[in-house]
């Protein structure tokens, strides 16, 4: 969650502890077309290139990519938990994005409609200006967080396990709701402005949706 003085905050975003007592490893990027190309064997994006990350791929696809990736190599890979998400993307932090606060920090960590288009963040409602070559952007190309992870704000927004609903509170281990209509999507993409690419944003989607501006990465338990 996020302080309510925070700049961008909006009111899902209640800040509460959340304790993880189970250690789990989470790609260092986003999955990339040439890895989903890999396990899949299709290439769904709207934007090509090996590494730029698999995108127009909803829940459900990105459930089946763990499955299958699972089976071919004896492990069990998932989508992280929204508390894993943003706990692995803040590493530490408590600022709007782990390079710190403002636009000029989440120009260090990621894309977003500043620096991916040529519509100026004033004209945000109105734009003037043709969003000549928007697209993802190739992966590892800002800096990572304190823990190696990169573009956990921006290129595209990222397929969380949970149903999206209310937090409920201080909680061990959560999962988000049992039932709902909508998963959750986080991190922003490279249309986004900067208050939805911030570590604290919550985003949700249909599970079956598919946008130029979805993808995912994926976990693993340590043990």
């Amino acid at each position: 969650g996020s302080a309510e003085s925070e700049p961008g905050r909006f009111y899902a975003e209640v800040l509460h502890t959340v304790k993880i007592t189970k250690a789990f490893y989470l790609s260092q990027t986003p999955i990339t077309q040439a890895q989903w190309q890999a396990v899949m064997g299709t290439n769904p994006s709207k934007s090509k290139g090996d590494d730029l990350p698999v995108e127009r791929v909803s829940w459900d696809d990105a459930v089946a990519f763990c499955q299958k990736l699972s089976v071919r190599e004896h492990k069990k890979y998932r989508l992280p938990t929204e508390a894993e998400w943003e706990y692995a993307c803040r590493a530490g932090t408590m600022t709007q994005f782990y390079t710190g606060n403002g636009t000029a920090a989440l120009n260090r960590a990621g894309w977003y409609v500043g620096n991916s288009t040529y519509v100026p963040i004033e004209s945000m409602f109105f734009p003037t200006t043709t969003a000549t070559g928007a697209g993802t952007h190739p992966v590892a190309q800002k800096s990572p967080n304190a823990w190696g992870l990169y573009e956990m704000h921006g290129n595209v927004s990222q397929w969380c396990s949970d149903y999206y609903g209310e937090y409920t509170g201080d909680a061990e281990n959560p999962n988000g709701p049992t039932t709902g209509k909508y998963r959750v999507l986080r991190g922003g993409s490279w249309r986004d402005h900067p208050q939805f690419c911030r570590s604290a944003y919550r985003e949700y989607y249909m599970p079956d949706g598919r946008g130029s501006v979805v993808g995912f990465r994926i976990a693993l338990d340590s043990d």
